[in-house]
């Protein structure tokens, strides 16, 4: 495999009915195998129609929790053992939560974190030892402009995608030379179903756009990107400005 494109194999989306994993695999699947991973996975019918009509080659619905950490190995290894090798694996699982609730139940908190940093977490490392020994495959991760400067408006969420920004770029970084590539994806407001009912950010984008830009990301080998582009130097600026400014953003 060069050192662009896109890797030979499975396409594995973990969180099967994300509608950004969902369009991701259908820009990647004509002739391939996909593997849609989700709780409730007897439910995934349509889903798995609208990748079959996208060119698929066969498609695998399979029971994954993301918050089981500790079935997160012998699911994966099962995974590649029964469909073949995986070639681009979609980390698209995740909550936004609920900020007030977060701030009143400590519960909330953790089970926000849990879901959006200790999970991924968990599953990363998997995938790069799984990866590694297969000696290909690329990683797509979702972090945010979220956690770009913690907003008090939805500082736990923007928590762990700090967190999960941190740690998926140190990864990248221990993966370099190893034939895996790791692209750490990171939007801002994204119009969909997670989002129903607020009202759109600037610089919002659709998961049809979030999709293209991380095939194109994919095929370039990129490392990161922002999604839109604008959001990048966006995010330089609000570093700069003042924390009794900052405390006061609506979100």
């Amino acid at each position: 495999m060069g050192k662009r494109g896109i890797a030979e194999g499975s396409v594995l989306v973990l969180g099967g009915r994300s509608e950004m994993g969902l369009e991701i695999a259908e820009r990647l699947v004509p002739g391939r195998v996909v593997i849609l991973a989700a709780r409730r996975s007897d439910d995934l019918a349509a889903q798995i129609a609208t990748v079959e009509q996208a060119g698929a080659s066969a498609v695998h619905a399979v029971e994954f929790d993301a918050d089981d950490t500790r079935g997160h190995a012998a699911l994966l290894e099962k995974i590649a053992a029964d469909y073949g090798p995986i070639g681009v694996a979609v980390l698209a699982f995740g909550i936004l939560g609920d900020q007030a609730r977060a701030e009143r139940e400590p519960e909330h908190a953790v089970a926000v974190v849990h879901t959006d940093y200790v999970a991924q977490v968990s599953v990363l490392t998997t995938l790069a030892n799984l990866l590694r020994a297969q000696g290909h495959g690329q990683i797509v991760v979702f972090s945010s402009i979220a956690g770009a400067r913690v907003r008090r408006a939805n500082y736990v969420y923007g928590s762990a995608k700090a967190g999960l920004d941190g740690f998926a770029s140190g990864l990248a970084d221990a993966l370099h030379g190893s034939g895996v590539h790791l692209l750490l994806v990171r939007p801002g407001f994204v119009i969909g179903r997670m989002t129903e009912g607020m009202e759109p950010a600037p610089l919002s984008s659709t998961p049809g756009q979030v999709a293209d830009a991380v095939v194109a990301g994919l095929r370039r080998r990129a490392g990161k990107i922002w999604v839109p582009r604008a959001l990048g130097p966006a995010a330089a600026v609000a570093r700069m400005v003042p924390q009794f400014l900052w405390r006061r953003m609506p979100r």
